[in-house]
């Protein structure tokens, strides 16, 4: 489906605005399904050696706004509406939360990478914030790029310290404004977000990814 202003606006039943921060139902009939749509993992270089160290990756805060599993769209500052006809595969923070997991997991750069610490307390613990999340319409409502803004902790669980603190943003241009191309630019967004987030989480902990 294409997006324009008119469909955010004037579509009979095609959007949800969103209520303070609670994020409303899906519009429509609720017995319809949605297409679903998730994030892919992106592809970073092996590590050279792996480490004996654990790692858990908490879910993610976020907004009452980003607590659903609809794509949310911002046709201006002020505003936020929901992509109709369409949902990420769980809600936002946990659909990220596995693709971080996935992400350094899939470098073999640590013994263990889960959501839960392995053993009751593992060495390292990644906590992090969802800020932005969205496809932004431009002015005339005929292109669209995602958002992508968060900030990370990385955590010694034997005390507590925070040994590590940073932001990682990106934006990436939807090819156009049909749903699985704004999806597209979701994944090279998160692609650019996770590949710096990993790589700074990696060294942190004490490897470092060699350069692709």
């Amino acid at each position: 489906m294409t997006l324009t202003r008119r469909n955010f606006v004037t579509g009979a039943g095609a959007l949800s605005l969103l209520s303070g921060c609670g994020a409303l139902s899906a519009l429509g009939d609720a017995a319809t399904p949605l297409d679903a749509y998730e994030l892919r993992a992106p592809v970073l270089p092996q590590a050279g050696r792996m480490l004996s160290r654990a790692l858990s990756i908490e879910a993610p805060t976020a907004s009452g706004a980003l607590q659903t599993d609809r794509i949310l769209i911002k046709p201006n500052a002020v505003q936020s509406l929901y992509l109709p006809g369409a949902r990420w595969s769980d809600e936002a923070p946990l659909m990220f939360q596995t693709v971080m997991l996935r992400a350094f997991e899939d470098t073999g750069a640590l013994s263990y990478v889960g959501r839960r610490p392995l053993g009751g307390t593992g060495d390292f613990a990644l906590i992090s914030e969802i800020t932005d999340f969205q496809a932004e319409l431009s002015a005339d409502g005929t292109s669209a790029l995602a958002r992508i803004r968060l900030t990370a902790r990385m955590v010694r669980e034997a005390d507590a310290s925070v040994l590590a603190r940073r932001s990682f943003q990106a934006l990436a241009p939807a090819a156009s404004t049909e749903t699985l191309d704004i999806v597209q630019g979701f994944n090279a967004a998160s692609d650019e977000v996770l590949g710096e987030l990993v790589r700074w989480g990696l060294e942190v902990i004490g490897v470092r990814l060699p350069v692709a």
